[in-house]
Parts: structure tokens; sequence; C-alpha cells
């Protein structure tokens, strides 16, 4: 039986799992068995059990046991003494040893020529971003130099998948080991991968999150069918064949942000599937909603770095939000194991992999458990991906996956020594030992026989050789090899290796005794010179272990840090406002009922619902807000607004009716605050004008602060976005433009073929027909001929607006709203005769060829000629001052003030279906109020007090303290992040917060507008 130290295993390299029987030899067969004990280690078996002083056996690249067990005779006995051995960590989101494609091509979506089929070729999926078929197994193979720096990190395993699509098809489990394909692979299809992402599909559709939420949740209906009814007139589908193969494995779903995590499981959610999440980071920002899912998650370390904000002029472009996000991002890993949701860690998205070390150790100083992290790198990856039985911790049986580390793996001073993969060791810093303070016996054997000295050191570059007294010494120890070098003359002067003294020597001429060796563990031995010049030899013995140098990781103090608010910036929350009883005392109230404008009046809310209108009310326990000078009216609803989206235009295609703006929500837009503090209290978010036929509205209510589903005003009708005109057909750039309808005459058409297939369909669904493949584009048209969904029409042009209502009443439905209506003048008879509501800007015009023919009178035309007339804003600034908007309806054709302002609170709750809930102030009704400081249709005119559902969002006071606490909270900040940097933290150059500002003719994700107040959020 061989012993050996770990140290000097450098040299031996073997193979462990037996011959590769499947190969043929080129020469002679030379086939190897390892067999090794690992003696007198600190072996952490798992995160909840650690072994003092035990024994791991391994044997042809498995464990054989993990304790106490008898060492066997052919085993070769590596002393761990001092030692941890841990489990080879597992990433489960890796792309090693799978080609990364390129794009070949560019997707210029609403701007540019278009690409309307997948040029996959084969029998495969119609959208190129549906790679379902990819198999990484097939395309995977070992590649050292990336397994090296892997290694190196403590990963012994991987699950490696291709990074490309929306659908990523299967990822395969590989160790790490440097031999061939077929003798690393623990599991060819380990798992299924989906993301919001299209990757390098050049084809245009989808261009928006929407759009790919969408295509998704299509391909689930396309898979369904496909495996139900094997269409033989459709033929073969590789990539739903696949996709339906795929769906015993686990499901993992890259996601960029907490809100894509949301979104990502509401699709499970609705197709029985519940996703394995890759997280973006900010998860623990909505940590609450992030645990009702019941997803596991998987965490990256890629922290923010500090930025370059030393010169004030660049700072003011960080918003607070990206500030806090820098302080807090390192608390997320800590707060999913504070939810108790099972969580995974990955070394995915990191720049420099050297960070992942420092980061995970700051995850821990920031709340993260040590025994989480374990969990996290090794036994949750196993049991989400089903290989418990083979790799995760040290059991008998399983693979010999295991590293050797100096110390505990999460101490800032520990250092990976060696990781064993399938039984092979590789070594990764076998020669840098660990700190080697101690007493030591120095014995030295020369011409003038053996002398005694003491070796007192403190650490790897200080110590001191004592006769008697101390004797001024020079020491090094670097990996395996030792220098020593010590006068005979006493000092208590001690030198270490980053101090320089170059005139030690020649004061200690004559004196000097210089040695040389090797580190053996407890043992080191060399050669050297004595101070005569005479060689000599040496040995050090360890006498007595020094005490271990503190963990400095451990000494940090807690850091103190912001608090997360609700939404996530300056003008977020600690808690939710919740609702109140609250009475609005003395004001004069603008009702929009019969009953008119009421002087003196009361109003009493509770419940989220206006309880009483009256005077001289009281309630006990009430908030009390005295509204004596004050005007109170009913929240302001904006009918086309395009704010609090992620996303405006699925505009690759005509008919892009599957899409739906409640799918891509941004509760943080700043705009809904803005808005709020303009009185606006209800938005409906449309789909922009760059299709035919666009996607599905969302109706919201502006609650600051909550997540992306409570903003939706439940129970109202669902409303669909059409379009006519320049924006349709591509006008403004016709060149290169191949996408159908270019003219207005292919606009009619476009409708007139969807409306029909439509009815198609309808007839399809009533005759029962159980081959027929549900399809969400058509779903949505049969719902409006059903009148079970509901039209708001971008329109200009006369001729268009006369088009359309000829298209709905050949197929038997009503355009609810045609929205711009800039020449709604010309025909608002033939408007009213079909029973439209319009919805118009006050004054805009000339912005484009289609609205020369726009005037400012067109409000009162219209209304004056008994239609029901909304004013909006489709545009954020606009918004906040829609009061005004509505004013100028009072100097452009004398409308009065009462149904001025009715334009954008009753009017446009009728428009949208909603009157019986908001619009006037009525007992009975959603306390959505404003409470403003003038005549509401004053340029004067403040909102004090913005009441949704009896909740005060906006507070006109609070949002003054607010802005201090912004001022201070900035400066804290950026004091910290200046520290830090100073303190050697890595820094990069100033990155400038985009304030994302949509459009009706915006496409994909659009470029944010930069603005100078970015500070405020």
């Amino acid at each position: 039986m061989k012993k050996l130290s770990l140290l000097p295993l450098c040299w031996l390299l073997c193979w462990s799992a037996g011959a590769q029987v499947t190969f043929p030899v080129n020469g002679i067969a030379d086939p190897r068995t390892g067999s090794y004990a690992f003696v007198n280690a600190t072996i952490v078996k798992n995160a909840s059990e650690t072994l003092p002083q035990a024994t791991l056996i391994i044997k042809e690249g498995k464990i054989v046991s993990v304790g106490n067990g008898v060492v066997p005779g052919d085993a070769v006995v590596v002393d761990c003494k001092g030692k941890y051995i841990y489990p080879s960590l597992i990433d489960i989101y890796s792309d090693y040893g799978v080609p990364v494609p390129q794009r070949a091509g560019s997707s210029l979506g609403f701007f540019g020529p278009q690409q309307f089929t997948s040029n996959t070729k084969g029998p495969y999926n119609w959208n190129q971003a549906i790679k379902s078929e990819v198999n990484a197994v097939d395309i995977f193979s070992q590649d050292e130099t990336k397994a090296q720096p892997l290694r190196e990190l403590g990963f012994g395993t991987v699950l490696s998948h291709q990074k490309d699509g929306i659908a990523r098809g299967t990822g395969v489990v590989a160790t790490l080991d440097g031999k061939k394909e077929n003798l690393v692979i623990i599991k060819d299809k380990a798992a299924a991968f989906y993301s919001f992402s299209k990757g390098t599909s050049t084809q245009s559709y989808p261009t928006s999150m929407m759009g790919a939420v969408a295509l998704l949740r299509q391909t689930y209906l396309d898979a369904q069918w496909y495996k139900n009814n094997k269409p033989a007139k459709e033929g073969v589908n590789h990539s739903l064949k696949a996709w339906n193969e795929d769906q015993q494995l686990p499901q993992i779903f890259e996601t960029t942000d907490k809100w894509s995590g949301l979104r990502a499981d509401r699709i499970g959610d609705e197709f029985g599937v519940q996703y394995i999440i890759k997280g973006g980071g900010n998860e623990y920002q909505r940590i609450k909603e992030i645990a009702a899912t019941k997803a596991p998650y998987i965490l990256s370390l890629n922290f923010p770095e500090a930025q370059k904000v030393d010169d004030p002029a660049d700072a003011r472009f960080v918003a607070l939000s990206d500030l806090e996000h820098w302080e807090l991002a390192p608390t997320n890993p800590a707060a999913f194991e504070k939810a108790r949701i099972p969580f995974a860690i990955t070394a995915a998205d990191l720049k420099d992999a050297r960070t992942f070390w420092p980061n995970l150790r700051k995850a821990i100083q920031y709340g993260l458990s040590e025994k989480a992290a374990l969990e996290a790198l090794t036994k949750t990856p196993a049991e989400l991906l089903k290989i418990t039985d083979k790799v995760g911790s040290l059991e008998p049986g399983k693979l010999a996956n295991f590293l050797i580390t100096s110390g505990n793996l999460f101490s800032e001073k520990t250092v990976i020594l060696e990781n064993w993969v399938q039984g092979d060791r590789y070594e990764i810093n076998a020669r840098t030992s660990n700190e080697k303070n101690g007493q030591y016996q120095l014995s030295l054997s020369g011409p003038d026989g053996t002398r005694q000295y003491t070796l007192e050191v403190k650490n790897n570059g200080q110590a001191t050789v004592t006769d008697k007294e101390a004797l001024t010494t020079k020491f090094n120890a670097s990996g395996n090899m030792v220098t020593i070098s010590f006068s005979l003359k006493p000092t208590t002067k001690v030198i270490g290796t980053g101090q320089k003294d170059s005139t030690f020597e020649n004061k200690q001429a004559g004196s000097l005794i210089r040695l040389s060796g090797v580190d053996y563990g407890t043992t080191w031995q060399g050669v050297g010179a004595d101070e005569k010049g005479a060689a000599i030899s040496w040995v050090a013995t360890r006498v007595k272990e020094g005490a271990v140098a503190a963990d400095s990781s451990k000494l940090k103090a807690p850091p103190v840090l912001g608090k997360v608010v609700y939404p996530f910036n300056g003008y977020g929350n600690e808690q939710l406002p919740g609702q109140e009883t609250i009475l609005i005392k003395n004001a004069t109230v603008w009702t929009n009922e019969a009953t008119g404008r009421l002087e003196h009046t009361d109003v009493l809310v509770r419940a989220g619902k206006i309880a009483q209108v009256g005077k001289a009310l009281a309630a006990s326990g009430a908030r009390v807000i005295d509204g004596t000078g004050k005007y109170l009216t009913p929240g302001i609803i904006d009918e086309h607004s395009h704010i609090a989206a992620f996303s405006i235009n699925e505009g690759a295609q005509s008919v892009t009716s599957e899409v739906r703006i409640g799918d891509n929500l941004n509760p943080e837009d700043i705009n809904i605050y803005r808005q709020l503090s303009g009185g606006v209290t209800t938005s409906q978010i449309l789909h922009g004008s760059a299709n035919t036929i666009g996607g599905q509205n969302q109706l919201i209510k502006l609650r600051w602060g909550a997540d992306d589903e409570s903003l939706k005003f439940k129970g109202a009708d669902p409303f669909i976005k059409f379009a006519l005109g320049e924006n349709v057909k591509r006008t403004a750039q016709a060149q290169g433009n191949i996408r159908y309808p270019d003219t207005r005459m292919g606009v009619y058409e476009v409708l007139n073929d969807a409306f029909q297939r439509a009815r198609d369909y309808e007839k399809a669904i009533k005759a029962g027909r159980k081959d027929l493949r549900r399809y969400l584009e058509l779903d949505a048209l049969v719902e409006i001929l059903e009148h079970r969904r509901f039209i708001t029409c971008h329109s200009y042009v006369q001729s268009e607006i006369l088009g359309l209502i000829n298209i709905a009443e050949k197929y038997g439905f009503k355009v609810n709203t045609f929205t711009h209506i800039l020449e709604g003048y010309k025909v608002a008879d033939r408007i009213k005769q079909h029973g439209s509501n319009v919805s118009t800007f006050s004054d805009w015009w000339a912005y484009k060829n289609e609205v020369r023919d726009a005037i400012p009178y067109n409000a009162a035309i219209m209304q004056k000629m008994g239609l029901n007339v909304c004013i909006n804003s489709d545009d954020a600034e606009m918004a906040r001052r829609l009061n005004q908007e509505a004013a100028k309806t009072i100097k452009y054709g004398g409308v009065t003030e009462d149904e001025a302002f009715k334009m954008v609170t009753l009017n446009p709750a009728k428009a949208l279906h909603i009157e019986d809930r908001v619009g006037s102030i009525k007992t009975g009704k959603d306390a959505d109020l404003v409470l403003w400081s003038d005549n509401p249709l004053s340029i004067y005119a403040k909102a004090l007090y913005t009441i949704v559902d009896g909740t005060v969002y906006f507070d006109r006071e609070k949002d003054a303290q607010m802005r201090a606490h912004i001022a201070a909270e900035r400066n804290r900040l950026i004091q910290k992040m200046l520290a830090a940097a100073k303190g050697g933290a890595p820094v990069t150059a100033v990155k400038p917060t985009p304030q994302v500002v949509l459009h009706c003719e915006d496409h994909e994700h659009a470029e944010g507008v930069l603005t100078v107040d970015a500070f405020d959020y």
C-alpha cells in the first residue's frame, strides 16, 4: 500500500474508469484502474453532513466508501490532514461544449425589409425561433480549453445547451473530465429550454415581448393539435414532434428580470407546466410574487459593478433605481433562501469567471447561508435534473467528483487544491498550500555538525528563527517551495515577503544562513549554505500548529443597506399603500351626474367605493381631508395611451390579433406616477399602429407599486387595436418594404380577408370539429364577430373611416371607437349612424401628410353632432395635462366646462364600457377621485391628491418629502460607490439610465429617451 501526501501527487496521471472498449486502440492496450484512499480529511458529504478525520475511497471513477472504511491494499493513500473534501459543483445553466450560433443576417422589424417565413431547411416549424428539434447532445464536444476554467471554479458537472431561440431544444448533462464525449455524458436529454429571445433568427416575427409570448402560446396549442391529430395534410413537423417529446423533461425558462419570470410562469400555468426559471438578478425586488409562482430558480452571481460617478455631470444620468440595485443585487440569493424558494446557482453571465467566488462570498456576507450556497451548487441542481444517483453529494456508488480544498470552501483564504472528475485528478492550486503558520523544529546538518533552532511561522511571508533570542529572518513560502534566510546576530526585526530591505545582506555579512527546500506537508526539507558558505542540508518539522488567522470575510460587519421599495425607484414605498376610509370635506364637487357641481360638499370613501355624497358628513376613524376652496372630480381616464408596457408594436405581420399588451406590462414605468400627479387614474394601453389588425389592448388602473397583474382593470370588456393609414401601409418606409398591404386598397382587403377567415373558423368551432386547430389570431377576431371584444381604431382619413365602417357592417360588428379621427368632423354623421365613439387630440396637426386637414374644432363639431367625444393623449407627457387638453375645446368650439371635462372622464368611461364603475362621482362607484387646488380646467390647477379605489397613490405634500429623500439617498449611494471604487472594487464607465417612452409607431424595444431628470426615478 502506497502512502503519499497530497502535494507530491502532482506527477500522477491515470485512467480511472476502465478501457474505452467501443473504440479501437492504436498500439498496445494499457488499461489501468485508479484506486485511492483520501485519509484524515474533513469530508463534507453534503450541505447537512460533515465528517471530521474521515476517509474517502474511490475506485474506477466512482466512490466506494465515505467515512472510516478500511483502506484497500491496492489503494494509493493520500494524506489530507488539514484539508477539506467537498462534492464538485454543478452548473445547471451552461453552454460548455456547444457551439454558439452566429446571426446570418439582420431583422429590422418595423423599419426595414421583412422575412416572413423561416429560412431553416427541412420539415421544421414555420418560425425559425422555435428550435425544439435541437439536441445539445448531438452537437456537444469535449473542450479542454473551456473545461479548465470551470474546473478551477470547482465545477465538475454541467448542464449544457445551445442558448439560441425561443424554444431551444434539449440540454445534455456532462462532466468536465477530459475523456471522449461518450464517456463524460451523464444524461443525453436532461431538460428542455425556452426564452423570450428569438436569438439568431432573422425572421421578422416576433419583434416584441408580447409577440414572443404569443408565439410560445400558439406553439403549445400547435403541438397539442399535432399530437392528437397527426394531420396528414400538414405533413411531418420535427419541431412539434420534438416539442411533445421534450415535455416530459424538466422545463427551464431563461428570463432577464423579475417581471419576465412572472410572465413565463403564467405561460406555464396556462399549459400545465412548472418551469425552472433562470432569473435576471433583481427578483429580490418582488420576492413575494416570485415565491407565489412555486417555481425553482437558477440564479447568476452577475452583480452590477460600481460606476464611475465622480463627475456629477455624468452621475445625474444614472437613475436612483440603478444605484439601489448596485447596492442590493448581492442580497438576491439570500432573499430566495429566506422565502424558501428552491434555487441553484450558476456561473453563467459573469463577464469574468474570476468574480464567481468573490461574488458568492459577497452574497454570503449579504445574508446567504453557507449551507444554502452549497446546496444551490450541488444538491438542488442534481435534484432538479434527476441525477442525484450520479452527483450532488459524496456517497458510495456516485461518480468520484469531488474537490480538495485548503479549508472551508466559503472562506476567503481557502483555495481549491484539486478537482477530481470521474476519478481523474485535475490540479488547480495544489502547489499553493494553505498558510504554514505554526512552530517548527529546524535542524541544520553540515561540516560543523547539527544545529537546532525554533522556527515560528506567522504566515507565508513572515517567520522568525529563534536561538535563545530572535534572529533577523527573511521567509517566503510559495506553493510547495520554501526559502529561509536568517542571521546569527540577534534582532527583533521581522521582514516579510512584501517588504524590501536592500541593506539586510550587507548588515549581516558573514553571519547569514540561506536555506531553500520543499514543503512535504508537516515536514520541510532542502539544502542551503551556512554563514561560511559551506553546503548544508536542513529539515523543519512542525511541532505545533499555529492559530489559523481569522477569515476576513467573517470579520466583515453586515452591510448597512437601503430598503426594497414598491415600485423599485425613488417614488416607491416600503409598504404598498392601502385602502382607507377617507372623508373629503367642504369641496366643490364636479359630479359629472345630473346633479352637476355641488358647492361645499363632502364625499365619504369606504372600502374602495364612494359611500356617500352630501353635506356635513361624519365618519368615525376616517382620514379627513379639508377640501375648502378646492375641487373634487372623478379621476381622468385616458382612452389612448402607450405607457406601462415593455413593447407596443408587434409589427412583423399585417394581422397580429394574437398578441396582448397585458402580457408585457411594465408596472414600474415612471409615467404611471407622473400621470397620477396629473389626475389620471385609468388608462387604456393600446397596441401600436404598425398593423391593420394589431394586438389586444389592456385597460389599467394606475395603482402605483402594484405588480403587473394588479394593474389590470378587472371585469372590464376586452378591446383590440386596429389601424388605418400611413403607418399600416408603411408610407414612410416604403423602400424595401415587401409586407402586404402597400396601399389603402390593400388595407381594406386585409380586413376583408381576416374576417372571412374568422367567420369560417367560427363556423368550424360551432360545428364541433374535433380536429380543428385552435388559432389565437382568429380566436380574437371571432370574439369581435360575437360582440365579446371591441375595436379601437387608429384613423385619420375620411375614406378609410368609411371603408372600415363598411367592412364592420358587412360582417355584423361595430367599430367601438375611432381614435385620432382627425377628419371625423367630415363624416360625423356616418359615424353616428354606425354608433361609434370618437377619441381625438385637442389640437395636434401637420405632423404627417394625412393630418393636413386636422382642425382644433374637430372635437366640438363631433360633440355637437351627438357623438360621444373623448380627448386622449397618445403621449406620456400630454397625459399629465389632459385636463388642460380638454379645456382647449372651450376655446375651440365653445363647449361648456362640464362637457369639456367629461371628455376626459365620463365620456372615455362610456367608450370603454366602464361608466358604471368610474367617470363620475356617485354613490356605489369606484372611489377614483382627484382633489385639485383650482378649477380643474385651469392651467393653474394642481392635483393635490389622486385616489384610486380608495387608495391615495399621489399626495403632493408627500411627493415633496420623497424628492428630499431621493436627493439624500442618491448622495448616500454615490458616496458609497465612490468609496467602493477607492477601495479597489471593479468600476465601469457611467451607464446612463434611459427612460423608454413608447408611441404608436415604435417598434420592438424602442430606444430609450434619455432625460435629465433620470435621477427622479
